[in-house]
């Protein structure tokens, strides 16, 4: 037992050590005036970054499209699952974490140098688990990553479309698209500090419009809340909850851009904990105002009536999706500068024409399937559920499976649990939850739902779920 505690204290020293050297390389002691202000704005890296990160990022577009789970789902089941899924994902957030710190602690005491890579999550499974779920990883995170900046792409396009709508959803999709492009010249997520915090101000002013918004406008004349009706519609809604908190696709690059990595662990959760006090009172305010409406209104703001709070929450939401688009695509970008071999250039406008390639798919597949509030359902069930809660739960259990892992791993398992057969039993239930509802269920739901969308509106759609123009008065 010496040994081992002798072993444990020299990796996390080593961890330790790099954390130090890291500030310094970064500079984070330089107190120039100049660099004070580069500091304040663009190298972020302490656990508020983090936590500014991890809740912007949550709360993008999908903000939008809660009230629509609530009608397919109802009033107690859309509240249950948005705690649920929210403290599930906090869990596997942490885990994610967990992992990261085990990977670099093990590279680090074998002299393995980061300074100039950023470490992303199919590396760590590579190091952990070798590459078998290195392959596995990467071929969902990425997937993920591509169809989660593409759901932005759409939720511009659908945005605009009720501050102006001479030109339709598609076309504003194609103008949007132009725009995110120059995402190619952030360089990483440290560079996300005033963005991340931006964000996270603009969803709240709109989470709290929509509520207040709703409530002054009252209850529509007959209003109905019928949900749930069917299963089609109910695990739809719940896919879609499970897509909200499933941010964390990017939780091993907002670690790596930290200072201290380790601190990271409950980030997540109390990040989630800020996220509730915008999704809920928004969602649980629109649907009990207009009811069933929302069935056939997949953006909150389409039933919401004209005004200049209502317009000023839509140029909000486009500015932080221009920023959530940027989070989702960075790891795209590593992971394609990677391949081509541009990853440790430091010249920014030349890792920018590499990156650009990356983009065109995305604004390709934001045209064919403009179906907003429907994707997320569908890339919940088929993609977030592995991503975000199945791999990483497994991945878990797999790498400490032996004693000597066990008595070894840098992070023990938390005081409220207190034993590694708690934490298996956990995991074991979000890997056998999320297989059965989320992909089983959620999956069936989302694909029938899916193609009624492709049957009813077409692929390529010019504008979908538009309300047809009123001819001129003379």
């Amino acid at each position: 037992m010496g040994g081992n505690k002798e072993t444990e204290h020299v990796m996390v020293g080593n961890y330790t050590e790099m954390e130090l050297d890291r500030q310094d390389q970064d500079g984070i002691t330089d107190n120039s005036f100049k660099g004070r202000i580069k500091t304040f704005l663009w190298d972020g890296g302490s656990v508020y970054d983090a936590w500014f990160s991890c809740a912007s990022n949550q709360v993008a577009q999908v903000l939008l499209t809660l009230p629509y789970s609530f009608s397919q789902l109802g009033m107690v089941s859309g509240v249950i699952f948005q705690v649920f899924y929210g403290l599930m994902g906090s869990w596997t957030a942490y885990l994610i974490s967990c992992l990261y710190v085990e990977y670099r602690s093990r590279k680090e005491k074998e002299n393995v140098n980061f300074k100039n890579h950023v470490i992303q999550w199919f590396e760590v499974l590579d190091g952990l688990l070798g590459p078998f779920w290195k392959g596995v990883g990467l071929a969902f995170n990425c997937t993920f990553l591509l169809f989660g900046s593409v759901i932005q792409l759409i939720a511009c396009g659908s945005n605009i479309y009720y501050i102006n709508d001479h030109l339709d959803k598609r076309t504003w999709t194609y103008i949007f698209g132009a725009c995110c492009a120059f995402t190619v010249f952030i360089p990483s997520f440290h560079n996300y500090r005033i963005w991340s915090f931006l964000g996270l101000a603009m969803t709240t002013y709109t989470a709290w419009y929509l509520t207040i918004a709703a409530i002054v406008n009252g209850q529509i004349p007959d209003v109905k809340h019928s949900g749930p009706t069917k299963l089609v519609l109910y695990f739809t809604g719940a896919t879609n909850i499970l897509y909200t908190f499933g941010g964390h696709a990017v939780t091993v690059e907002i670690m790596h851009a930290m200072w201290k990595p380790r601190k990271f662990k409950w980030v997540y959760l109390v990040a989630t904990l800020y996220v509730y006090t915008l999704t809920l009172p928004s969602a649980i305010a629109v649907y009990w105002a207009f009811g069933d409406q929302l069935l056939d209104h997949a953006n909150a703001f389409a039933l919401l009536p004209r005004s200049g709070a209502r317009d000023f929450a839509v140029v909000l939401m486009l500015i932080h999706q221009f920023i959530t688009f940027g989070f989702a695509c960075t790891p795209l970008y590593f992971v394609w500068e990677k391949v081509t071999g541009f990853h440790t250039s430091r010249n920014i406008l030349v890792r920018a024409i590499v990156r650009l390639p990356v983009v065109l798919p995305i604004w390709f597949f934001a045209i064919i399937f403009p179906f907003f509030g429907p994707i997320n359902s569908a890339i919940g069930a088929l993609l977030v559920t592995f991503t975000v809660y199945i791999i990483p739960a497994a991945a878990h259990m797999a790498t400490y499976r032996t004693t000597f892992a066990r008595e070894n791993a840098v992070e023990k398992p938390p005081r409220f649990l207190k034993s590694w057969a708690a934490t298996y039993l956990l995991n074991l239930f979000v890997v056998l939850w999320t297989l059965v509802v989320g992909f089983g269920f959620g999956g069936w739901a989302s694909i029938t739902n899916f193609v009624h969308q492709i049957n009813t509106f077409g692929l390529f759609a010019k504008c979908y779920q538009c309300q047809p123009k009123k001819p001129p008065t003379h």
